[in-house]
């Protein structure tokens, strides 16, 4: 029995080099050439020969092949992709024939084209042909901008290559077990992680070695080459072999040469399926743009709810914190249909049960633009972007959740008036949008019921003052300023369309209107200068960005007082004015002891002159004395500490003494305490030094509290001896 088995495995073997060799052969006869596009060689006929032909002398062409039994790829990897994948896609048909004789690849495509089978067969056949074991270490990294995403790519990684022997590992934050990753990271073939949990494990984990890497994949590239990411990238690579294969797949590819110098890429081929295509998104995809007043966003979307019930639907917003009170606002307020909310700030764990659960079921999930890119969410029916995406390519991954490679699907796009450029960005980059007016008849509002609300949940109304301000300084910092124009936005409309009783103030929405309203280079005066400051700057405390509760019209005092609600002004920054040097002189009246009145400065001029002129010997005099006098009363202060701080000592000393004696049994007398506790001070305060005469000298003047008695040297060696005789005794 033991030797059949060992001869199957043998002959198991065999076949496995017999295929790796004939795999071989085929990539290396039939390569397609560098630069070449598989996309426009004709296909073979169906009924022509795959692999090894029959005369033996040579191997069919898979570059054009649209299957994948057409592809020198290993039964393993067919028998993993049937019976789901028979057809490849126009991204899979053009780069893995380069992928497979290992060219560097940047492929760019649309959303939803099949980009992830892309990578992923190509980083199984290249493990497969090297023969990859759990002792060689790690061979691939695939790399995603986001935790779900990766996720995602580990569970298409686990169905196409489950019949491969390879060890494959998913390395995402958010997760608890990192100490135990650090124990088998090392015997990972396949690395599927975030950029951040790699670079964590190149830094942290004992002897991780990524010196063997055979292929590096990038997934949305253009999201990992970005700045956002720019620092672990770098530091990443740094520690990568540079002799390895490296595809990158996207749908919105970069061609910068920074980026393709940091990754060390040879020779890439540049595969743009769609570069060509009439549309930039999928031809399924039904896509409209409407313009909605910022104030009346809210009501739109809870009017497309309601007439969309039976829809799945994806919600797009700008910040965690829209997320969040949209999606408890409309849950109290018992939107007919269930919803969700999924954004960066939540717990792994609660983000994947989120995203699988709308996976599941018909709901409306709102998201941050966590959700925008690579998730292969089945059968999305909408997707609504209330906030303007901040580019044309954050717009294409947005829409690219619907209508997935043959699925259909609508997308709607809320512009604000002000944000209507973005109409034109996107139809000169080839996405047909068509715009569309709202019906108002069918228009609910919700901004009462909003106010109502927030008047019964104190935490949904600091909710909303925060949802309120991450928006504005969202279109405040975005680059696009042809598009995003924060002084545009009706911001008090908009304020109270979120059901807030008053618009919060805001410091950079003040300081940008300010810069806007500055005057032209033309001089002015200095009491002009002067006027046009106080008008920019009026007397008034800075309204911090989180002081969000301040009412329209409030006055502050300066004089560190109050305000009239009593807001305390200390703990507010002061703002530091500049003084007219052309202001009226004051005209303070001071009077002498008849009651006389007299000039300013009278008690330091000259009583003889009578004429009022100031007298510098006079005023230098009292100068003097004043300041004689204020050091005395400071030398007076500092005494007067010092003995209260010595008293508190003596008090708590005493105190725990008394609380020791009591533990121990004995009876107690505070007077006896301090006595002798006064003795220990006096006799800490009499020091005596045995030393020279000069360093008694200099210590006495360093330190005027440690009095030295003056002792003679045959003083001191009585006392010596003195205390040698009472050791012995």
């Amino acid at each position: 029995m033991r030797v059949a088995k060992s001869r199957k495995g043998i002959n198991r073997k065999l076949s496995e080099v017999e295929e790796i060799e004939l795999l071989v052969q085929w990539i290396d006869a039939q390569k397609p050439e560098s630069g070449s596009n598989p996309l426009a060689i004709p296909p073979p006929p169906p009924e022509a020969p795959v692999g090894r032909l029959p005369d033996g002398k040579g191997f069919s062409s898979y570059a054009g092949c649209k299957k994948f039994n057409q592809l020198p790829i290993s039964q393993k990897t067919r028998d993993g992709l049937a019976p789901k994948y028979k057809t490849m896609s126009e991204i899979q048909r053009a780069s893995l024939p380069h992928s497979l004789c290992g060219h560097d690849v940047l492929g760019a495509a649309k959303t939803g084209s099949g980009k992830t089978l892309a990578f992923i067969i190509p980083v199984l056949e290249k493990l497969y042909r090297a023969r990859w074991g759990p002792e060689d270490g790690v061979g691939s990294i695939i790399i995603s901008p986001t935790r779900e995403l990766a996720m995602q790519l580990f569970e298409e990684l686990k169905n196409v290559g489950r019949n491969h022997t390879f060890s494959a590992g998913l390395l995402i934050g958010g997760r608890k077990d990192v100490d135990e990753q650090k124990d088998h990271v090392n015997n990972l073939n396949i690395l599927v992680c975030t950029p951040g949990r790699l670079l964590q494990h190149m830094d942290g984990t004992l002897n991780f070695d990524c010196s063997q890497l055979q292929i590096l994949v990038l997934d949305e590239a253009d999201r990992i080459l970005d700045v956002g990411f720019k620092g672990t990238i770098n530091a990443i690579i740094s520690q990568l072999p540079k002799r390895r294969q490296t595809l990158l797949f996207s749908a919105t590819q970069t061609k910068s040469i920074q980026d393709l110098a940091r990754l060390s890429l040879k020779d890439p081929e540049y595969l743009s399926v769609h570069a060509e295509s009439v549309t930039a998104t999928p031809r399924r995809l039904q896509q409209t743009v409407m313009v909605v007043p910022l104030e009346q966003k809210l009501d739109m979307l809870w009017s497309f709810i309601h007439s969309h019930l039976n829809s799945k639907i994806l919600v797009f917003l700008s910040s965690c914190k829209q997320v969040k009170f949209v999606f408890e606002a409309f849950r109290k307020l018992r939107a007919p249909i269930s919803l969700l909310c999924l954004h960066g700030r939540m717990k792994q764990e609660t983000r994947m049960a989120i995203y699988y659960r709308f996976c599941e079921k018909d709901l409306v999930l709102f998201s941050t633009d966590v959700a925008s890119r690579g998730l292969d969410f089945p059968a999305v029916d909408w997707v609504v972007q209330v906030d303007c995406p901040e580019d044309v390519p954050a717009y294409i991954h947005r829409v690219g959740r619907t209508a997935r490679f043959t699925s259909v699907g609508q997308s709607v796009l809320f512009l604000t008036p002000s944000e209507t450029q973005m109409l034109t960005k996107l139809q000169a980059a080839k996405v047909p949008v068509e715009l569309k007016k709202a019906n108002t008849t069918r228009l609910q509002t919700v901004s009462d019921s909003l106010a109502a609300l927030l008047v019964k949940c104190p935490n949904l109304q600091q909710l909303a003052q925060r949802a309120f301000i991450t928006y504005l300084k969202s279109i405040y910092l975005q680059r696009d300023k042809e598009v995003f124009d924060v002084l545009k936005l009706s911001i008090e409309e908009y304020a109270a369309s979120l059901g807030l009783p008053m618009t919060p103030k805001i410091r950079f929405l003040r300081q940008k209107r300010n810069n806007e309203s500055a005057p032209d280079d033309t001089p002015m005066k200095d009491e002009d200068k002067f006027k046009h400051h106080r008008a920019k700057h009026p007397v008034t405390e800075p309204v911090e960005e989180d002081d969000i509760l301040v009412p329209k019209g409030e006055t502050h005092i300066e004089d560190g007082g109050e305000t009239e609600n009593g807001t305390s002004m200390s703990l507010k920054k002061k703002k530091k004015l500049k003084i007219n040097i052309h202001r009226p002189v004051g005209t303070r009246v001071v009077f002498d002891e008849e009651g006389n009145s007299l000039p300013p400065l009278a008690a330091v001029a000259s009583v003889e002159g009578g004429n009022g002129i100031v007298q510098l010997d006079k005023v230098e005099e009292r100068y003097k004395k004043l300041k004689s006098e204020m050091k005395q009363r400071d030398k007076d202060d500092k005494l007067l500490w010092r003995q209260r701080l010595r008293e508190k000592r003596t008090k708590e000393k005493i105190k725990f003494k008394r609380g020791r004696a009591e533990e121990e049994g004995k009876d107690v007398d505070d007077e006896m305490l301090a006595s002798d506790e006064e003795g220990n001070n006096q006799l800490k305060r009499s020091k005596v030094y045995f030393d020279s005469e000069s360093d008694e000298g200099a210590r006495k003047k360093k330190d005027p509290v440690f009095v030295s008695d003056s002792v003679s040297l045959v003083e001191q060696e009585a006392l010596a001896l003195k205390l040698l005789s009472s050791m012995h005794s």
